[in-house]
């Protein structure tokens, strides 16, 4: 018989305790997580015209040494990697760095996570990536049980992230949120918890025909320790309340005019409010009687009171005491423009979900309202504080810390998620900001993964790929492969390195003579050269006289290779599709002197290819669909590129983008710009990168003399 969850749950919580301290032991190995920059964006949206570089001072950007992060991936990796820091890229560690966390995980496995994708002739929907497939289904493989085994060692990991000073908000859902909170209290401890936040949406959602409609989402807020960071935020009051208690108005004469509710409605909507200071009369008495220290005559009555007796004498010499009538018990003036509003509770009913045709809408989802993220971190955070978020989304964390002057670190798993939030950042003009992803991806899923050597690996991508690898014996290289019938080899390359002109040099030289030379060489990269669409111009003429063939080894194959079992089934369904590489081509940059000081670039794009259909998380009619697009104009598939003037070879600096949405045809970017670029000597290196709508990069480098 199956544990119940209250016998599983010390279970979940040692194992989780378990292997967030394995993450945090190999946090100073040689070999430890890091992250690597994709991208420096320094905000500059295209706008039409001339564009020229504004020259943003990085520094200014910068508090404790750190810009603003956007991560794509695991962000349990995430974590690791901002908890250890990298001392070659002069990025310290962040434990203890950060005064606020917001994560609004996803709590429900039947939600549909598909992205509608708008093409100029067509509309497509997007499945989750196959890596965000198996992060929703190992999520909830076993139900509850899986979520939890899931969130158990972030949770520990968020907590060394933490200042002393900061707070945790977990936004959750009643079906789980119960036993996230004793979770919770095992790992915060809990004296550390401090509410359980209600926000009540504005409509009850059925969940069935003999339940109550589900309006609100639970929050739980809890702090690293007792001395956190806390401004108290209020609402406006309720006008009916306002009415009837703030009617009366001080005179010049020291006397006092008093409305009736209904008087005091009139004046609001006529907007004529009598002259004077507004005031209510608000009662002396404590609630508390057993206060023997505040108990004394006042005016005639012996009671226990609000405050000193000092401190009553101090109100009455300043005009606040009013007894109402002569002997009638003393009430305090309280005016209304010394009034902040209404403290906030832990019931937010005044905040509503994002609608179809708010402003903010970004067709996200799960997107939250700014409102909601506002109340949090200007209650939890101050200027410069840095906010983290771990399950992004559609990047309201970020945009809401960015406006308030927060500092900021997310991640996120979903590539439509860290390219809407890119673009919400710049659209928004931002700060320069970090672009990153787990350095060597695929190397962290091969070291977690059951191969004990990148050749055993290799061997098993021949076999799925349909070849044979030679026999291992001394001299012959382990990741090589053939197919007699077609005498072809096949070369695979290794999940730690880039495949680039190297690779394919190394490649080209094995067809022309290893074992007397063959017909074609199939090439099998995992990670490619961001310089890929340059470097296979070079080796053009064998690819067109299919002597050469590069593929993509599929991003999710050591996801799907954790069991022998595993392999067995791959291989007798089939069903591993290797995919022709995606790249960006552009047309010669032409180059016009403007002055003595700045020269004009002339940067088009000119075509784009992308992977084969058959590798995208779509549906069979949706790839039907996309073919004809591809066929007939396959720059409408670009959803943002942008370009680095003076590219170093190393970060790709963004310093101009331009992205779907941005013009009136919201449905394709322009594909022409004109920079002003300032002189430099020699040749001038020009990067331009662009994304696709399913989130794939591509890169091309030209020269300009």
């Amino acid at each position: 018989m199956r544990d119940s969850l209250i016998e599983e749950l010390p279970k979940i919580v040692e194992s989780g305790k378990k292997e967030a301290q394995r993450l945090l032991d190999g946090l100073s190995k040689s070999q430890r997580v890091t992250l690597q920059t994709n991208e420096l964006v320094l905000p500059t949206k295209a706008k039409g015209g001339l564009a020229a570089f504004t020259g943003q001072v990085v520094k200014k950007s910068m508090v404790n040494g750190l810009l603003n992060r956007l991560i794509y991936g695991d962000n349990l990796l995430t974590i690791q990697a901002l908890l250890a820091g990298d001392p070659t890229t002069e990025l310290p560690s962040m434990r203890g760095m950060v005064d606020l966390i917001y994560i609004d995980p996803p709590y429900d496995s039947k939600t549909d996570y598909r992205m509608k994708i708008h093409l100029p002739t067509i509309d497509i929907e997007q499945k989750p990536t196959v890596i965000e497939q198996f992060a929703y289904s190992d999520t909830w493989k076993d139900g509850t049980k899986s979520y939890l085994e899931m969130i158990v060692p972030r949770l520990i990991m968020m907590r060394e992230l933490l200042s002393e000073r900061g707070s945790i908000y977990v936004h959750i859902d009643s079906r789980v949120g119960h036993y996230v909170k004793v979770i919770m209290d095992e790992i915060f401890g809990k004296d550390k918890f401090q509410n359980e936040i209600i926000w009540k949406q504005t409509r009850a959602k059925s969940t069935g025909f003999k339940n109550y409609g589900l309006e609100h989402n639970n929050i739980f807020f809890y702090t690293k320790s007792n001395d956190f960071i806390w401004n108290m935020q209020y609402k406006e009051y309720d006008e009916d309340k306002v009415d009837r208690y703030y009617c009366f108005f001080e005179q010049e004469d020291g006397s006092y005019l008093k409305f009736t509710k209904s008087e005091m409605k009139s004046f609001r909507e006529s907007k004529k409010i009598p002259a004077g200071k507004r005031f209510a009369l608000i009662p002396l008495l404590n609630l508390n009687k057993n206060r023997p220290n505040l108990k004394y005559e006042y005016k005639g009555f012996l009671e226990t009171w609000a405050t000193t007796k000092e401190k009553m004498l101090d109100y009455e010499a300043q005009g606040l005491i009013v007894q109402t009538s002569p002997g009638a018990m003393p009430l305090k003036k309280q005016y209304f423009e010394n009034m902040e509003g209404v403290k906030i509770g832990t019931l937010w009913d005044d905040i509503y979900p994002v609608n179809s045709q708010a402003k903010e809408k970004v067709k996200y989802p799960t997107q939250k309202p700014e409102a909601l993220l506002e109340r949090i971190i200007e209650t939890s955070s101050n200027k410069n504080s840095i906010v983290g978020d771990f399950f992004v989304g559609s990047g309201t964390t970020a945009e809401v810390a960015e406006r308030l002057g927060r500092q900021w670190v997310i991640s996120d798993l979903g590539k439509p998620a860290c390219m809407i939030t890119r673009k919400s950042l710049i659209d928004q003009e931002a700060d320069p900001f970090l672009y990153q992803s787990i350095g060597d991806y695929q190397k962290e899923q091969f070291e977690r993964s059951q191969f004990k050597s990148i050749g055993d690996l290799a061997h098993v991508i021949i076999n799925l790929y349909g070849a044979l690898p030679f026999p291992m014996q001394e001299g012959t290289p382990n990741n090589l492969g053939y197919i007699k019938q077609s005498k072809t080899l096949v070369y695979v390359d290794s999940p730690t390195r880039m495949t680039g002109n190297a690779t394919l040099k190394k490649a080209q030289e094995l067809r022309a003579s290893y074992m007397g030379g063959w017909e074609k060489v199939v090439v099998l990269g995992w990670n490619f050269d961001l310089n890929i669409s340059r470097i296979i111009e070079n080796f053009k003429k064998d690819m067109e006289s299919e002597k050469m063939q590069v593929l993509v080894i599929p991003a999710d194959i050591l996801e799907k290779l954790r069991h022998k079992a595993d392999y067995e089934k791959l291989i007798k369904d089939g069903k591993v599709r290797f995919s022709s590489l995606q790249y960006l081509t552009i047309k010669p940059i032409k180059k016009i002197e403007s002055d003595k000081e700045n020269d004009i670039l002339e940067v088009e794009l000119d075509n784009y290819v992308l992977l084969s259909p058959d590798a995208l998380p779509l549906d069979k009619e949706d790839k039907e669909k996309l073919e004809k697009v591809i066929e007939k104009d396959p720059l409408s598939l670009i959803e943002y590129w942008s370009i680095d003037p003076e590219y170093d070879g190393e970060i790709f600096k963004s310093k101009w983008q331009d992205y779907r949405e941005n013009h009136e045809d919201k449905l394709r970017v322009d594909r022409k710009t004109k920079l002003l670029v300032p002189k430099i000597k020699g040749k001038r290196k020009v990067c331009v990168r662009a994304v696709d709508v399913f989130g794939f990069e591509s890169d091309s480098i030209r020269e300009v003399s």
